[in-house]
């Protein structure tokens, strides 16, 4: 929060100077007590947040990952002399407490290629996936880890 405070002051500023910079370091240290007295702020929580943000930033380059390995698998499986695709429904439950987790859950595979969620009702997912070699570990994947521990904070 000490850092937003003094990146505010630099923009309400317009411009970047050494005395700018220096008074802007002590009023945002003034106002960052008066947030931590006053409004029930503490750099503990700070901490947390700032955790928090690092572990959603993760699930995000893991997200982006798994959506660059699904695209490559499922280009492969359409170019290949292989006969046909053999689509499947997968039925599983998750331990996702709230509904925002499973929401998040529910998106991440439908944004991979080759799976889409179909039905979400309470904690039962229903995912289409074009092929039964995309369905092996849904109920276990990197998501439902990461997702379950961004959930606990």
């Amino acid at each position: 929060m000490y850092l937003v405070y003094f990146i505010l002051w630099i923009i309400f500023n317009g411009k970047i100077t050494l005395e700018i910079c220096i008074f802007g370091l002590v009023i945002a240290a003034l106002v960052f007590a008066f947030t931590c007295k006053f409004m029930d702020y503490s750099i503990a929580k700070e901490k947390k947040v700032v955790q928090r943000y690092l572990r959603f930033l993760k699930y995000v380059v893991v997200l982006v990952k798994e959506i660059m390995k699904a695209n490559f698998s499922v280009i492969h499986m359409i170019l290949s002399e292989r006969e046909e695709l053999e689509p499947a429904l997968v039925s599983f439950r998750s331990d996702m407490k709230s509904p925002t987790g499973r929401a998040f859950l529910a998106n991440a595979i439908t944004l991979t290629p080759g799976t889409i969620t179909v039905t979400l009702e309470d904690s039962e997912y229903l995912v289409h996936c074009l092929d039964k070699s995309l369905a092996v570990g849904m109920d276990d994947s990197v998501f439902v880890e990461m997702l379950s521990e961004l959930e606990q904070d």
